[in-house]
């Protein structure tokens, strides 16, 4: 299959030519992995007092945890011209980017991202990280969060906290692909460049808003969940949610490569839950989940003014290219381009997103054609 490209008036194709990468599947379960914190990677916290959240809600203090990487650099003004912004996905974290199919593919001597020429922040969205969330306490009654709020907090960290005005770049996986697209619309004058990669700029609806219930739904069906106030974690909700989450993140090419015989399965799913299980929290997955609800860019779609490169796999489970909606909504932006990646063993399901050597090219081509 050719990667689909959708440029901003009209569709063409061609083959994307990626080097393979040998490696296990890699699906949403790799944010489970801890990952060591390079040498120039600072930890630090923006707190916001009286954060209103749309649900009418608020919080008198909000603590959005992130790390950088770099230094800003300033111009004749002051102004910082070389920050970039990485959002993360559903349940992960900023520091999931210093795994080595990411940092190290971008961050390090001559690489697209090298950090000695760009200041790179890597923020832990509302309810996820080290960022405030469910678990901190408040369990189920920490104010119910969407993806407007967590965007706003973004943006708050971004020019309040750390006095940008411009960022350089923003890229974002999967929620964070999604973030990307209300960034661009809700601040056109906030970047010079949109990365989103790995998602579809309109409701969640069909297949992907039912595996997100189904998650749900496993959880407050277990007898421990207790209404969101239970004594130990739901053990079997989890077990069922971390289920449909493989599947949802999985690729079947790398899948079956990685389990060619039927006795590899089971040692594997156990492995896998082992794994993941001692990650997740009930209630903060819940509430992670549900942030989608409301989300849809898609009205204002033509208010995007910054260049964009929107990069889909073709193995992706939970943005299935066989909808057509990319093709449908890329026209729609005004410096827009769809890149669809073909099934290859260099794609990764959804988490495509995190394996740079796939669609890296396609960065440098973006910051080429958006430098200032």
């Amino acid at each position: 299959m050719a990667s689909g490209e959708v440029l901003g008036d009209g569709v063409t194709f061609r083959p994307v030519l990626t080097a393979l990468v040998a490696a296990l599947l890699a699906g949403l379960a790799c944010r489970a992995a801890a990952q060591p914190t390079p040498p120039d990677a600072h930890d630090s916290d923006f707190t916001i007092h009286d954060f209103k959240f749309r649900s009418g809600e608020a919080l008198p203090v909000l603590r959005l945890h992130y790390l950088t990487l770099g230094e800003p650099i300033r111009d004749a003004a002051g102004a910082v011209t070389n920050a970039v912004l990485v959002l993360h996905g559903t349940g992960g974290s900023g520091r999931q980017f210093l795994a080595p199919q990411f940092a190290g593919e971008l961050f390090g001597p001559g690489q697209l991202l090298d950090t000695r020429k760009y200041f790179i922040i890597l923020p832990d969205d509302i309810g996820h990280g080290k960022s405030s969330k469910p678990s901190d306490g408040l369990r189920a009654h920490f104010p119910r969060y969407d993806y407007a709020d967590m965007v706003e907090a973004e943006h708050a960290l971004v020019t309040e906290g750390l006095g940008i005005a411009r960022l350089r770049l923003i890229m974002g996986t999967s929620m964070g692909c999604m973030h990307a697209f209300m960034w661009g619309e809700t601040w056109p004058a906030a970047a010079d460049a949109l990365m989103p990669l790995a998602c579809l700029p309109v409701p969640i609806a069909g297949r992907n808003r039912l595996w997100r219930a189904m998650v749900v739904h496993a959880i407050r069906s277990d007898p421990a969940w207790g209404g969101g106030d239970y004594a130990r974690e739901p053990r079997a909700g989890l077990e069922t949610a971390a289920d449909i989450i493989a599947i949802a993140g999985s690729a079947p090419l790398q899948m079956q490569k990685s389990l060619p015989a039927a006795r590899d399965a089971d040692p594997y799913l156990e492995a896998y839950l082992g794994r993941v299980l001692p990650t997740l929290d009930a209630n903060d997955l819940i509430y992670a989940i549900e942030a989608s609800k409301d989300y849809d860019p898609s009205p204002g779609l033509e208010e995007i003014s910054a260049p964009v490169m929107w990069v889909n796999s073709a193995d992706d489970f939970i943005n299935p290219p066989e909808l057509g909606i990319a093709e449908r909504e890329a026209p729609r932006l005004p410096q827009g381009r769809f890149v669809l990646l073909p099934i290859s063993l260099a794609t990764h399901g959804h988490g495509t997103h995190t394996w740079a050597e796939a669609w890296k090219g396609y960065l440098a081509e973006l910051l080429s054609r958006s430098a200032p």
